[in-house]
């Protein structure tokens, strides 16, 4: 039996290097990368509950705290900030420093490789809650509670360990595969995980001054830092297209969640994200917090960032339902 399984994703019309209608494309999907998606899923999620079960009061200290703050802060940014705005949605252009900084901090977070990440993205986008959207609640699910249920799974975590989706990199991001620097974060992948797991570590031995200190910094700001970054980005997928509040008619059932907006740092204002995917900022109310949109600029008016995208008052009514 071969260990690199194909599927066919169907290519949609009116499309750049879409195929005619009912064709199908193959990609090939390593047994390796399936192994590899299991073990940084579960792994972080077996070292909570043992954390938790065992060892709540020797094995978190108020350094671990920390140091748990400090790198789910960098993840979280190299996330929503570098992976989704700037790479994926290019709502402002940055210096290529930045642009290297961020893709490390994102590749850091062990969501996948950035041009993977990006890919899968931009397709969720184009077919949103339709056949073709790698992670929708709603494609394919059935009525009723159960299958309610079963479309929330499929979008939380399910969607990476059933029947393989992976976008065509080549066409869903082509930009990022013709960039040197790109390629090479893309290709030391595992290097950045390990980065991000070894800066808790020599944070901790720095904090307490011993190895102990440096290994419970490790476990917390290490692998419970990524189960903590990984669900909260997950309930993006799934949490933002089933509860929560709609302001603008995107033709998806995007939403607005707002208790998950601090922990995103801003990412579940979904709703207005998708109603305008460019936008550099997504808490367009004057209530709605939003970490990245000021990040971003900090950086415009430090010369680091610029032609950052807005929405105009007159965009955002035209949308508004």
């Amino acid at each position: 039996m071969s260990a690199t399984p194909s599927i066919q994703v169907p290519m949609p019309r009116g499309v750049a290097g879409a195929t005619p209608a009912g064709e199908m494309r193959d990609v090939q999907f390593p047994l390796v990368d399936r192994v590899a998606t299991i073990t940084v899923v579960a792994v972080p999620a077996i070292m909570l509950a043992l954390a938790l079960v065992f060892g709540w009061g020797s094995l978190f200290h108020v350094s671990d705290f920390l140091v748990l703050c400090i790198t789910y802060t960098l993840t979280v940014i190299g996330i929503g900030v570098g992976f989704h705005r700037l790479f994926t949605h290019r709502s402002f252009k940055a210096r290529p420093w930045v642009r290297a900084t961020l893709a490390v901090c994102g590749s850091a977070a062990a969501e996948g490789p950035v041009i993977e990440w990006v890919a899968t993205h931009r397709r969720h986008h184009q077919f949103s809650d339709g056949e073709g959207d790698p992670h929708s609640p709603h494609a394919g699910a059935s009525g009723g509670f159960l299958g309610a249920l079963r479309g929330l799974v499929h979008a939380h975590v399910g969607w990476m360990f059933g029947p393989p989706v992976r976008a065509d990199e080549d066409r869903y991001a082509k930009d990022l595969r013709t960039d040197p620097m790109m390629r090479f974060i893309n290709r030391t992948f595992v290097l950045w995980v390990a980065v991000g797991l070894a800066i808790p570590f020599g944070l901790g031995v720095a904090l307490t001054g011993s190895v102990a200190g440096g290994l419970t910094a490790m476990l917390w700001g290490g692998a419970i830092r990524i189960f903590m970054l990984h669900h909260a980005t997950f309930s993006i997928n799934s949490l933002c297209h089933f509860f929560g509040r709609r302001k603008f008619e995107t033709g998806d059932e995007s939403r607005n969640l707002a208790w998950l907006a601090l922990p995103t740092f801003g990412e579940a204002w979904h709703n207005n994200h998708h109603a305008f995917p460019t936008s550099a900022r997504h808490g367009l109310g004057r209530h709605q917090v939003d970490p990245s949109a000021r990040l971003i600029w900090l950086m415009e008016k430090a010369g680091l960032a610029w032609d950052v995208v807005r929405i105009s008052p007159q965009r955002m009514e035209s949308k508004a339902l």
